[in-house]
């Protein structure tokens, strides 16, 4: 899908497989891209900028809601394609200039993406060069739009609101599809919903930052994950969400987050036992004896 989609008065959706981008602006004037989407999908992003706001016509900067891999893994390629700067929080610095990586993700949470989390990159991303801090109460190319600390997804996690109308776009605060359950994440149906759960590394944190996005009472919510919602009961839904939002039962970052600060992490809670990897490997041993059985016997056969 290469078609903007217009979700409220210059502000437009493209879903890049299961991650979205959005584009502030309107055709004719500046423009600002929120996020830079999977891994080598610039050109999908390049050629949607382009139908809607024409070739040639590059985006005023590209804010980074957080650098995770499916909202930062193309965002090098498209700063320097259209030789723009990109903009993130102060605490995200350590992870897009390379200089620590991620907390990483916590696969024993249970759930669809816990399990996928364990074959997902966390490393160090460097921007060097394109990337700068955002300055404050501002988003560069957006007039009217304000960004929000909304940490606990990671560090320096940021969401957007444009308070004349209370249009939020969450990022990762939270998810309007449940990346929990697998029918979820395959059907994408609009739900309220924890996002990237096994990448959350501080619960209280995450908790808070989903409260104080439902104070705002949005009408028109679009998250990195999900189609984006607008529909009359949005404040009421968003609101029951936050007052009912649990972490998990257990995980690593469930009683103790991850302790980071400008440069980096600065301490881990220990990391819990992941049965996963060694199921898997009983897996392929008890696989290969079965095989090696039916060699044998087929052996004693001839």
């Amino acid at each position: 899908m290469t078609t903007i989609t217009r979700i409220a008065p210059e502000v437009g959706w493209l879903p890049i497989s299961f991650v979205n981008v959005y584009f502030l602006g309107r055709p004719g004037g500046s423009w600002v891209l929120v996020d830079g989407g999977l891994p080598g999908r610039a050109n999908q992003i390049i050629a949607a900028a382009e139908a809607q706001f024409g070739a040639g016509i590059p985006p005023e900067a590209i804010v980074l809601t957080h650098g995770h891999f499916d909202h930062a893994g193309s965002v090098l390629a498209l700063a320097e394609y259209w030789n723009v700067p990109i903009y993130a929080h102060r605490l995200e610095m350590p992870y897009l200039t390379g200089k620590s990586e991620y907390p990483p993700p916590d696969p024993t949470i249970g759930g669809a993406m816990a399990f996928l989390s364990r074959f997902t990159p966390h490393g160090a991303r460097n921007l060097t060069g394109r990337i700068r801090e955002l300055p404050t109460n501002e988003v560069p190319g957006a007039p009217g739009w304000e960004w929000l600390a909304t940490p606990g997804h990671s560090p320096g996690h940021i969401s957007l609101f444009r308070p004349s109308d209370r249009v939020l776009l969450a990022a990762d605060a939270f998810a309007t599809m449940n990346l929990d359950s697998w029918s979820g994440l395959l059907t994408g149906r609009k739900t309220f919903a924890r996002a990237g759960a096994p990448f959350n590394t501080d619960w209280d944190a995450t908790r808070l930052s989903v409260k104080e996005l439902a104070k705002l009472r949005p009408n028109v919510v679009g998250c990195g994950h999900g189609i984006p919602r607008s529909d009359s009961e949005l404040s009421a839904r968003l609101e029951r969400f936050a007052e009912n939002f649990r972490a998990p039962r257990h995980g690593r970052y469930v009683r103790q987050p991850a302790r980071t600060d400008e440069h980096g992490i600065i301490s881990l809670p220990p990391a819990p036992f992941d049965p996963v990897p060694f199921a898997t490997a009983a897996a392929l041993i008890l696989a290969g004896i079965a095989l090696g059985a039916g060699y044998f016997d087929d052996r004693r056969r001839r």
